[in-house]
């Protein structure tokens, strides 16, 4: 379900809305709606790595960086020089 918004803006954004719209090739409504699902998108993922940030067991971690042997990097794996 859709719903409407007033949104109003400064004039110096909406001016650039309305430019970057035209130049993208979509109406000022979904370069908006695109525009605000980036940002949503964009802190949901810092949410998310936060979390997991927060669950870590940066001992078990240490742990496994800090073991030896194991296969060689594979081909394009290889740390750069």
């Amino acid at each position: 379900m859709k719903e409407t918004y007033p949104l109003r803006l400064p004039r110096s954004l909406k001016q650039a809305v309305e430019r970057l719209s035209r130049q993208d090739g979509t109406s000022i409504n979904q370069f908006v709606a695109i525009a605000v699902a980036e940002k949503v998108s964009a802190l949901e993922t810092a949410h998310f790595f936060e979390d997991r940030k927060a669950r870590a067991d940066f001992q078990a971690f240490d742990k496994i960086m800090r073991r030896r042997g194991g296969d060689p990097p594979r081909e394009g794996d290889e740390m750069p020089k």
